[in-house]
């Protein structure tokens, strides 16, 4: 009985001490939580209420007009037109959801255009996806209750793609008008990087849209209002294949030279030069971004924007070519495509000056066969190689010189049709059956084949085909051709400043029989700028010059026009060609004959020419689309004692059987446009007024 007394007594004296334990812990920790927000509230209230409040300032870039391209007489062929835009920067860490709710309070107060994909399958801005993604960040929850156990499980990419296929064509067909054109707005915002603005609406932009957007401000965090440039051309598209093109905001830089844009200070969406003379000299013409400091909050958001630095409009090129020159080119391309036969559909015309490379006019024209109409075709001008015939042999001539095969003493060959095993016959126009010893000269007035041919075997070192047969190393002969030719231009990048520049084609399997049709231009291809790069060397003497297309950079005045002159661009010189003199000066009496001579071939089409000119014209056979087909040619240079304009025309793929003569018609007009002289000539207000009162007499 005692000792039950005794257990009972020893537990009542256990039970209080636990609870006065338990109670004095729970003190202790309330205690201490107390203590800890007075620190908070007391100590460090204020250090929090500012980390909440806290903002960040970042250096934010923005674009700037592009400079402009302008002719030789500084008229402009590329400018820009000033449009209002309205402009989205995305802040750091801005998620998704918020930029659809950003795009639907927008699409409230602006007309944004669009067309779905759905609706019309040729143009179209907006696809079934887009719609889909929109969708998808407005009713994410209503997505997740679609879902399965296993697919909510899922993460990353292959989470978002079951999202994605949940949503139902019934969802995208319940869209609003307005949500499709806020989901057209959030496409753009979430194609933009952190801290870089882009264009929402560039296109048609009220002065009411402006003024809507600007009283929303403080509801569309980072929205702004702007304006913006768009390329324009002032001279309906002339040289517009030339000049090229500018990226879109939605394309931005290329991918394949990201890293090098980013490195150069770009962004992703910058819009870039991507072709042509844009592209040649895009960090020339693209400027000094803007500047400015955005302020974030800790969400991420804008709240404020300070320009630091307006930027700079990039410099304006001033080109070589003089718009009325360049005009007059083309209508004469275009009056002699008229007269095309066959399978000729084109015509380019190329002029330059041969003593300092630059361009004076760059003329491609092509009949379209399914629209019936004549398009511009300059670029080929760059990037379409033929067998120029002929025209080369000036360069053929002095190779033999260079090569040691003619000397002044030893210079005469016979001209009387020729076959050796293995080739085709080779005979020249004007001698089809007798033989006529000519020289060098007299080889480039009657553009004797033959002549060219076994130059061609001497340069092989053999002077005799008396066994009908050919001993020379062919390979070693053709590679000694191309390089005397490279020297010309011939089968080489005439350095142009355009990007994409062909060298020709090297013709296939070489044989004795090719390497001779080389020496009369039937067998390697080239481009109708390396003819007029070759041309022009022999006028100006035996220098190489770069051909080009800019002449100088200037800088922008405050009127947004051209400034001052920044950069005047000097001949550059590729090479001297190894050739004596005397020989040089062979060649250009030989092109002299061409024009003037009774043997001449183009002396009938230049006969009372207000100027002394020389030239050689060019044919070469070849084959197009399975038949055999001629492609004329010729190159030229005026004044021919000191040379001011080169020239080179290419007509291709004419009939075996034709009449048509506009190689050396059209190069007589060109150099009658560039002189004013015959129909060109300029009429005087004297002259004007003469002709005016015998007219009423």
């Amino acid at each position: 009985m005692k000792s039950n007394q005794k257990k009972q007594s020893k537990n009542k004296s256990h039970i209080p001490l636990r609870l006065n334990i338990l109670f004095a812990g729970v003190f202790v920790c309330f205690a201490l939580l107390i203590l800890r927000l007075g620190y908070l509230q007391i100590v460090s209230g204020e250090e929090f209420e500012a980390e909440v409040a806290r903002t960040e300032t970042t250096l934010a870039t923005g674009n700037v007009p592009r400079g402009e391209i302008f002719d030789a007489n500084h008229r402009k062929l590329v400018g820009n037109t000033a449009v209002q835009t309205i402009t989205y920067t995305r802040g750091q860490g801005v998620s998704s959801e918020d930029m659809a709710k950003i795009a639907l309070d927008l699409a409230a107060v602006i007309d944004m255009p669009n067309k779905v994909r759905i609706e019309n399958e040729s143009e179209f801005d907006i696809t079934a996806r887009d719609l889909q993604d929109f969708w998808l960040v407005l009713n994410e929850e209503e997505i997740n209750e679609r879902l399965t156990e296993n697919e909510l499980k899922l993460s990353g990419s292959e989470f978002y793609q079951t999202q994605i296929s949940k949503v139902t064509d019934e969802d995208i067909a319940q869209m609003s008008d307005l949500e499709i054109e806020a989901a057209a707005i959030f496409k753009k915002m979430n194609g933009a990087y952190a801290l870089t603005t882009i264009n929402i609406k560039n296109e048609n932009v009220t002065d009411q849209e402006i003024a809507l957007v600007s009283e929303h401000l403080s509801s569309l965090p980072g929205v702004d209002t702007g304006t913006d440039w768009v390329r324009n051309y002032p001279q309906e598209g002339m040289l517009k294949s030339i000049l090229g093109e500018v990226t879109t905001e939605e394309k931005g830089v290329p991918e394949s030279q990201l890293s090098t844009y980013l490195a150069r200070g770009y962004a992703r969406n910058d819009r870039v030069g991507n072709s042509q003379l844009e592209k040649e000299y895009e960090t020339v013409l693209n400027g000094s971004k803007s500047k400015s400091e955005t302020q974030t909050n800790n969400n991420g958001d804008i709240i404020e924007t300070i320009e630091q630095y307006a930027g700079e409009k990039g410099d304006n090129l001033v080109m070589t070519i003089d718009m009325d020159f360049q005009k007059t080119l083309e209508e004469i391309a275009i009056e002699a495509l008229g007269k095309r036969q066959g399978h000729n559909n084109s015509i380019y015309i190329t002029a330059a000056d041969p003593k300092t490379g630059k361009i004076l006019g760059l003329v491609g024209k092509e009949y379209n066969t399914e629209t019936g109409k004549i398009e511009d075709a300059a670029l080929h001008n760059i990037n379409r190689a033929f067998e120029m015939g002929s025209a080369v042999k000036g360069a053929t001539i002095l190779a033999g010189y260079m090569d040691g095969a003619l000397t002044y003493d030893d210079n005469v060959i016979v001209d009387a049709p020729m076959r050796l095993s293995g080739s085709q016959p080779i005979s020249s126009v004007f001698n089809r059956s007798g033989s006529v010893a000519v020289n060098d000269i007299q080889a480039l007035e009657v553009s004797s084949n033959v002549y060219m041919a076994k130059l061609v075997l001497r340069m092989g070192g053999q002077y005799s085909i008396s066994s009908g047969k050919a001993t020379i190393n062919v390979n070693q002969v053709i590679a000694k051709l191309r390089q005397y030719f490279n020297q010309f231009g011939l089968g080489v990048e005439t350095g142009i400043d355009l990007p994409g520049e062909a060298t020709g084609y090297v013709g296939p399997d070489p044989n004795a029989g090719s390497a001779m049709f080389y020496g009369f231009g039937q067998y390697d291809t080239y481009t109708p700028i390396q003819l007029l790069q070759y041309v022009s060397t022999i006028a100006n003497g035996g220098t190489r010059l770069a051909l080009r297309l800019v002449d100088e950079i200037w800088s922008t005045g405050e009127d947004g026009e051209l400034g001052t002159i920044e950069t005047q661009l000097e001949p550059k010189i590729l090479n001297t060609v190894n050739v004596d003199p005397e020989a040089m000066e062979r060649v250009q009496q030989g092109f002299y004959q061409v024009v003037h001579g009774a043997n001449g071939s183009a002396r009938s089409r230049f006969i009372g020419a207000e100027y002394e000119s020389a030239g050689k014209t060019g044919t070469a056979q070849t084959s197009y689309s399975g038949d055999s087909v001629i492609t004329k040619t010729y190159v030229g240079y005026a004044p021919y004692d000191d040379p001011e304009i080169a020239i080179s025309v290419v007509v291709p793929y004419l009939p075996l059987n034709n009449t048509n003569y506009e190689n050396v018609i059209t190069a007589r007009k060109v150099m009658d446009a560039y002189f004013k002289v015959g129909e060109y000539r300029e009429v005087t207000p004297d002259e004007d007024t003469t002709e005016s009162s015998e007219d009423t007499e």
